[in-house]
């Protein structure tokens, strides 16, 4: 952030476990110690649990897989902003949470409990918003795609093979219609658009897609049709 010009005195880092209720309060408290206000919470962790073998909700682990995804994924976001309610009416603020694309109406075995959590997110994200919005706090939320972050590193994919991949999803047109995978100011850009009362007021509780277009085509474009109808 610094390197993008950011002056170093409007930057306030807390490290710790954003699970941890504690951390929460302390993240929070911090803040609004340190700026005097809050306007805009972003609800940003998140990452995905599962298991090597993709077996999707039938792995031995699974209730402790999707315990862990629920907790990063659904209980922060909902515990953090209870915790910042109080100063958001303050200040008429605005609650973004980055959900995913993983949350819309198709299935994946490879991480099914995040796509159960992230499902669950965009709920709250409407329950939030009916609530919030009597006292002119919005709430939205931003669904990404796939973006060229860290995201597989933290799943603990090598950084090589997570380029590999990065870089062979660029090619596949028919499953990105813009061409490419997003990059971080693709969907920054979304996020500050929804953190602009002025330029986005009217939209509350509302689950912005940004995927490059990849929720618009379905699954039945990979299929060789003529290569079916000659069976």
């Amino acid at each position: 952030m610094v390197k993008s010009g950011t002056p170093a005195s409007n930057i306030h880092i807390v490290v710790g476990d954003i699970t941890n209720v504690d951390v929460q309060k302390k993240i929070i408290e911090e803040t609004v110690s340190k700026f005097g206000k809050l306007d805009i919470l972003v609800n940003n962790a998140g990452a995905a649990f599962g298991d090597d073998k993709y077996q999707g909700t039938s792995s031995p682990d699974s209730m402790n897989l999707l315990e862990k995804n629920l907790d990063l994924n659904l209980k922060s976001v909902m515990n953090i902003t209870n915790i910042a309610k109080p100063h958001l009416i303050a200040t008429k603020g605005e609650v973004v949470n980055i959900s995913s694309i993983a949350s819309l109406n198709f299935g994946a075995l490879w991480h099914s409990y995040y796509c159960i959590a992230k499902a669950a997110l965009d709920q709250l994200t409407r329950a939030q918003a009916l609530e919030l919005i009597a006292q002119e706090v919005r709430v939205n939320s931003v669904n990404p795609g796939i973006v060229a972050t860290n995201f597989l590193a933290a799943t603990g994919i090598p950084d090589e093979a997570s380029k590999k991949i990065y870089d062979y999803v660029a090619t596949q047109r028919k499953a990105f219609p813009a061409d490419r995978v997003g990059v971080p100011d693709d969907i920054a850009n979304v996020i500050l658009f929804l953190a602009d009362r002025k330029a986005s007021y009217y939209i509350v509780g509302q689950c912005l897609v940004a995927d490059g277009g990849s929720s618009i085509v379905m699954g039945m474009h990979l299929i060789d049709m003529k290569a079916a109808f000659s069976q």
